[in-house]
């Protein structure tokens, strides 16, 4: 079978890859968390994850039902490490919703003419209107880390953006927007396992770029700016939720649940949602444990 960019993952992990980071791969068993300091050792039960999803989706329904009925705009966005966990945490929320009312918004590289208007202009393009719901797959978070860590954006240029962006997102709050900030993070280990998942699955090459490649050797730089970018863009008016997402199923929970909270709902079970497991989704305070 033909590999993706010739194998650039597994040449990575045989060459480049950390020594421990190595030996954990090697010895880890298919439902081992690979970070030590993740507070549990093993993938959540799918048992259990299935019947706590149940009455998740049970409340996302009738969540959806209030924001058509009532005309609510609602913002949720997902930011995070390459193979943290978006995607399927996207799928997972939208899984019984109306599309017409729950929408997923992934743009692309900007066009030349995109490139040259304000920097937030092409994402207020796609915020809801009554009634609506938009999922970001990333956002204008971009700036923040992935075009810092890639030099696709001056320093000033940069600065700028966090200069406008507490007003910015001031003012869609202010609008009566809903906005949900969510950031899943996810260890070394474990997006190499996940990256190395997909360089061998035809079903699943696809997802990967070459951003993805480049980016397994600037671990330390993604690091740096993510944390800069928590740091200064985690306000009152716009917090962010952070999701520790090594196990996948405890973290889509968590997301889930973070954003059924978010507001109140015509048919919202408190109980029913249940409260975040605080060990591995808070303030940015927890992202690097």
């Amino acid at each position: 079978m033909d590999l993706p960019f010739d194998g650039a993952i597994s040449k990575f992990l045989a060459e480049d890859a950390p020594k421990a980071i190595r030996k954990t791969l090697e010895k880890a068993d298919k439902d081992d968390i690979l970070s030590k300091s993740y507070p549990y050792t093993r993938e959540m039960k799918r048992k259990d994850y299935d019947a706590a999803m149940e009455s998740l989706q049970r409340q996302l329904v009738r969540m959806q039902a209030d924001i058509k009925e009532t005309g609510k705009r609602v913002v949720v966005v997902f930011e995070g490490r390459d193979a943290a966990g978006k995607g399927g945490t996207i799928s997972a929320t939208r899984e019984n919703l109306n599309p017409r009312v729950a929408s997923v918004v992934a743009l692309s590289k900007p066009s030349d003419r995109e490139a040259t208007q304000w920097y937030f202009q092409r994402y207020v393009d796609w915020l809801p209107a009554a009634g609506e719901m938009v999922l970001f797959d990333r956002s204008w978070y971009n700036r923040g880390v992935v075009e810092h860590v890639f030099g696709f954006c001056t320093p000033d240029q940069r600065e700028h953006f966090f200069a406008q962006l507490p007003s910015f997102e001031e003012m869609l709050v202010q609008e009566g927007i809903v906005l949900v900030k969510l950031w899943l993070n996810v260890g070394q280990a474990e997006q190499l396992r996940r990256f190395l998942a997909r360089e061998n699955d035809p079903l699943k090459q696809w997802k990967l770029s070459w951003i993805d490649i480049e980016g397994l050797k600037k671990w330390d730089d993604y690091s740096a700016a993510i944390s800069e970018t928590l740091t200064r863009s985690h306000t009152k008016t716009a917090p962010w939720t952070v999701i520790r997402s090594d196990d996948k199923k405890r973290a889509r929970i968590a997301a889930i649940q973070t954003i059924l909270h978010a507001f109140d709902y015509a048919g919202k079970d408190a109980n029913l949602i249940g409260q975040p497991d605080p060990a591995i989704c808070g303030n940015p305070d927890i992202w690097d444990v």
